[in-house]
């Protein structure tokens, strides 16, 4: 039986480069502008209707992420043309990277899926996850998924980052117990 390594809260979140239509590179895991940690959202690709009504409905949620200092940024292991045809039926302003390879999936410990025809992608993808790193460049949220049908309900966690972020709080990073 073959194990993969999965990344645990608490954990440094590696050092990875994403592409941008633009052609410049980003840093995962590395908020720009007024936000001080980055909410990384890990999607299957083009090919993918679910992924396509969840980046969408990230977008109703950027106001909430920005109150609670959260940037966005989305990325998947697609080609540069079939992000520039996914933007077709995207109505997003936050940045939606690409070119993740197998092995940087396998870094960022995603579950990994093959095509189930030519017709679906032509080639190996991530399936949903979601890392959310704090200004000390470690993961306070982790979420992974196997399938498209379970990601995070975006109200709940806008609410939960917030009340997480608020410093009367002291939350910590949870679920950091080895056994």
């Amino acid at each position: 039986m073959a194990y993969s390594v999965k990344l645990k809260a608490g954990d440094v979140f590696p050092s990875l480069m994403a592409t941008l239509l633009d052609s410049s590179t980003v840093v995962l895991g590395r908020p720009d502008g007024k936000a001080t940690w980055q909410a990384v959202f890990v999607y299957r690709g083009k090919h993918c209707p679910l992924c396509t009504e969840y980046l969408n409905e990230i977008e109703r949620f950027l106001p909430a992420f920005e109150a609670a200092g959260v940037g966005v940024i989305a990325v998947s292991a697609d080609a540069e043309h079939q992000l520039a045809e996914h933007m077709d039926k995207l109505n997003v302003s936050f940045p939606i990277a690409y070119g993740l390879t197998e092995d940087e999936l396998k870094t960022l410990g995603v579950y990994i899926s093959t095509p189930r025809s030519e017709l679906e992608t032509d080639h190996n993808f991530a399936e949903p996850a979601l890392f959310v790193v704090n200004d000390e460049g470690n993961l306070h949220v982790v979420d992974l998924s196997n399938n498209p049908y379970v990601r995070p309900e975006l109200n709940a966690l806008t609410r939960g980052l917030a009340w997480i972020r608020d410093p009367n709080n002291h939350y910590p990073i949870r679920g950091t117990l080895d056994y």
